[in-house]
């Protein structure tokens, strides 16, 4: 059978993917005879497409399910999607605008049913985007939050949370999104550094003593002026002590404010006086809860201005800051308006700048549930890779707040709240149980379920995928059934450090609260993938490239290598076309390396000339596969793959290949074939969980066995008893070859020029066995030992010894003096150019600092270099 000359994986790639599907490698059953391995996929939002975080998250994740299950492990990776509330319904009401529907005119039921329609058309692109990655999960196993089973799981949690008194509702600052039009938990929120405007305003002093004075004011945000209910200072402030218990009156609008006192307010920031606002900002809240202030909300829910600001009403904030301050400048109030840097607060799903907003919500208690979550991380029961995010996680943990877990939405699970016609309410997870406690409760036997109205508001989307380890298994329809028993608690988690909190120390509390366990035991964190400049990929920068385009041109091996040649744990990887370009080339050097070794003719009845090299290799190989296992069980996956290139570029390609590489046309004996081909299929073994298609190709073309057995399920390799003297003997055979090579470019000396080679041994004769290597990688005719040193030779020192090239017959030696005094001449006449600018004290007295320390570095280089040249010159 004729092997293609280059490798195409575009045939290849979805054929094996097929096969593998076919024959049901990715199922996984609990299997009491072998050790489980658990992973569990972060689930990528249904609307999400694929994109290059995904690429490197789920590359990972694949990496470590296929060693496991080449390790013997029962290899379990459950795949699904998240419902995403605020994601989803934007698109859902987008898709109905583009109908000429608006939310507001249908019904929930209706726009649930559009919701689904979108989801069942839309919501699997990204997992059968993931097969083209090559993604090994086990498809049948494949859930969504908002599934049946999943939504029974979350309303079931609510109610128990609330019987055990941690979830209850009140009035809180909770942070909006004006354009989602919901509230958002803390995590939700993305501060962006911005430059921000002060506004010093001048609020009139009000009194028979305030003789036309004026207070002046400083705030960001001249919009909310109108919600102000006071002014505070600091008692201490010497400025203001006589202005205790005074008033002011509120530029434009007219009305008057008390001037309160409190320690909180800054003496040094802005004016030292403090707009008071307690419903549009939280510090003011509580300020305002202190001093008793009433509180005036001035927005609507799409952040427009509402009846009670007065002025401006129905325009949006922004636009009416910018009117606000036209107005305020015309009436004198502007004294004057000061940049400075910033942050503001933004929503992660929408971009919409949040509003600080009170609002009646649903919150779930954290502190209690924090407290085993955070032993569990700072004990090393669940450990953090890298662990320096175990700092991060410890602060988090240590100041959390409860939880808001409502959203204004309708695709989500619905709040299972039902509010009596008394305004009470009782909580259930069904209407029937519902009923049945409202009737206890109110006495009332007549009550019908239609005197009960549910709560309008869903569930946050992070409240169903916090219990997503013990959902997937069905822990919460069934606690006992033998999928939850055996996969429980997972091994590791594979995720991005931005969700750390939010996701990952959640799934912590929930494992102890509902299973008296953690969720898993190892949690992995990559980090960012950014383009060459250092900016995060996104879509509105235009700097992230297609995660399907890049594997149509490169193949899903070459992207997958490429994702991870720069992409240590928890370290932002600064993406490279190159690097995917390196992955391609690197399938292209195993592939043409396997062309060699197939192409061989074998003749059984030569001997083996190849007994060092055979020995070396498998020493080699034993002494790689013990630090790619160090770095593995470290989750140095990047040095991992690095580990394995080197093997297979350097070590099996570069050196091995060549040692035992037959001459021209020539036949191989079958020893060295036999040791060849096992070499090959191990370094196979280990490669193929981060190159899983080129490995399982050549692992079929290469096999010779009826049984065809997938590279896929094959025994992973074990750790064999390490052979350190011959494999530093061959680093220091292999530093001689490359000195002879050097001393063939440095002298113009063709390769295919066989050299003489004379050895100077200060100690025992070490290189027999190496002879013949070393004369067939160096090219070298004959090699000689000597006691001393030799006349007319070029020399180089390895391990204490000696080595001689003799220059008569080897060098053209008139040519050599004539290239190397041609080189010493220009670089002369260069040092003293160099040297003329250096002793110019206008050029060094004017020129900056690094230019000056370049050009001595060029003084400093040129010396060096001339004195090289002439002790060669010496030599000649």
């Amino acid at each position: 059978m004729s092997i293609s000359t280059k490798y195409n994986p575009k045939e290849v790639e979805q054929k094996w993917y097929d096969s593998w599907m076919q024959r049901g490698f990715f199922r996984s059953t609990p299997n009491p005879n072998k050790e489980p391995y658990t992973v569990v996929i972060p689930p990528p939002n249904v609307t999400g497409v694929l994109h290059m975080g995904h690429m490197l998250n789920n590359t990972i994740q694949d990496i470590l399910i296929r060693r496991a299950r080449m390790q013997g492990k029962e290899a379990c990776w459950v795949p699904g999607t998240d419902h995403a509330s605020i994601a989803t319904e934007a698109k859902v009401v987008a898709m109905l605008k583009e109908r000429g529907i608006e939310k507001k005119d249908i019904s929930r039921e209706e726009f649930l049913k559009y919701a689904w329609e979108w989801k069942e058309k839309y919501g699997g692109i990204i997992l059968d985007q993931l097969k083209k990655l090559g993604a090994s999960c086990d498809w049948d196993r494949t859930r969504f939050t908002m599934e049946e089973d999943l939504s029974a799981a979350v309303i079931e949690v609510f109610v128990d949370l609330y019987r055990k008194g941690q979830i209850y509702r009140g009035v809180r600052m909770v942070n909006w999104d004006p354009l989602g039009g919901t509230a958002l938990s803390d995590e939700e929120v993305i501060p962006k550094d911005t430059m921000a405007k002060m506004y010093h305003l001048k609020y009139e002093l009000v009194g028979d003593d305030a003789e036309g004075g004026f207070l002046t004011v400083a705030t960001s945000r001249p919009e909310t002026i109108m919600a102000d209910v006071a002014v505070a200072v600091n008692p201490n402030d010497e400025r203001y002590k006589h202005l205790h218990g005074k008033q002011v009156r509120i530029p434009l609008l007219g009305k008057v404010i008390p001037i309160i006192v409190d320690e909180y307010v800054s003496i040094e920031f802005g004016t030292g006086a403090l707009k008071v606002t307690p419903a549009h900002d939280l510090n003011d809240y509580e300020l305002g809860q202190k001093h008793n202030l009433p509180i005036i909300d001035i927005l609507n829910d799409n952040g427009t201005l509402n009846e009670l600001a007065q002025l401006y009403v129905g325009q949006d904030r922004f636009a009416a800051r910018r009117n606000i301050v036209k107005d305020l400048q015309e009436a004198g109030y502007l004294v004057k308006i000061d940049e400075y840097p910033s942050i503001v607060q933004t929503s992660e799903r929408t971009g919409a700048v949040i509003e600080p907003r009170l609002s009646m919500q649903w919150f779930c208690k954290m502190d209690k549930m924090a407290l085993p979550a955070l032993e569990a991380v700072m004990n090393d029961d669940i450990r953090l890779y890298p662990p320096k995010f175990k700092n991060m996680y410890r602060s988090w943990m240590d100041n959390i707040r409860d939880w808001c877990i409502s959203r204004q939405l309708w695709w989500g699970q619905r709040i299972p709240a039902y509010y009596l016609p008394d305004g009470s309410f009782v909580v259930a997870t069904t209407d029937a149980e519902a009923l049945e406690i409202a009737r206890k409760k109110t006495e009332n036997p007549d009550l019908q379920l239609t005197d009960l109205r549910q709560d309008e508001d869903v569930l946050d989307t992070w409240f169903s995928s916090w219990l997503w380890p013990i959902s997937v298994f069905d822990g919460f329809k069934d606690p006992d059934n033998k999928d939850i028993l055996y996969y429980y608690p997972t091994n590791d988690l594979v995720t991005a450090p931005e969700i750390l909190f939010f996701w990952v120390a959640r799934m912590i509390m929930a494992g102890f609260e509902f299973r008296n366990e953690m969720p898993f035991r190892n949690v992995y964190l990559t980090g960012i993938v950014r383009d060459a400049q250092g900016r995060k990929m996104s879509k509105s920068l235009g700097n992230s490239p297609d995660p399907l385009d890049l594997i149509e041109q490169y193949g899903a091996d070459g992207v997958r290598a490429g994702m991870l040649f720069s992409s240590p744990a928890g370290n932002d990887l600064l993406f490279d076309e190159k690097l995917v370009e390196q992955g391609r080339n690197f399938s292209n050097k195993i592939w043409n390396a396997f062309r060699l070794i197939k192409g061989w003719e074998v003749d059984e009845n030569l001997p083996c000339p190849n007994e060092t090299a055979i020995q070396w290799f498998d020493a080699r190989f034993n002494e790689a596969f013990i630090q790619l296992e160090d770095h593995f069980e470290k989750f140095r996956i990047s040095d991992a793959l690095l580990a394995v290139y080197k093997l297979v570029w350097d070590d099996f390609c570069s050196n091995y290949l060549e040692m035992i590489k037959p001459a021209y046309q020539q036949p191989i004996d079958a020893r060295t074939i036999e040791a060849t081909v096992g070499f090959l299929e191990n370094v196979l073994k280990v490669l193929h969980p981060f190159m899983p298609f080129i490995t399982e190709e050549i692992w079929h073309e290469l096999k010779t066995r009826k049984d065809k057995e997938f590279l896929i399920v094959a025994a992973w390799p074990k750790k064999d008893k390490l052979d350190k003297a011959i494999t530093e003997q061959m680093e220091a055979v292999l530093n001689i070859v490359g000195a002879i090579r050097n001393i063939r470019n440095s002298k113009n000396i063709p390769q295919t020029k066989q050299l003489d080679l004379s050895i100077k041994i200060v100690s025992d004769n070490k290189y027999d066995a190496f002879l013949s290597i070393i004369t067939k990688l160096a090219n070298v005719k004959e090699i000689s030992f000597v006691q001393d040193s030799l006349d007319g030779a070029i020399s180089f020192v390895e391990a204490g010894d000696e080595f001689f090239i003799p220059m008569e017959g080897n060098i053209d030696v008139a040519a050599e003096r004539e290239r190397l005094t041609k080189e010493l001449e220009y670089t002369k006449g260069f040092l003293i150019s160099v040297a003329k600018k250096l002793s110019n004290e206008r050029f060094v007295s004017g020129a900056p600092e690094a230019v000056i320390t370049n050009e001595r570095k060029k003084q400093a280089d040129a010396e060096a270099k001339i004195k090289a040249i002439e002790q060669s010159l010496a030599t000649l």
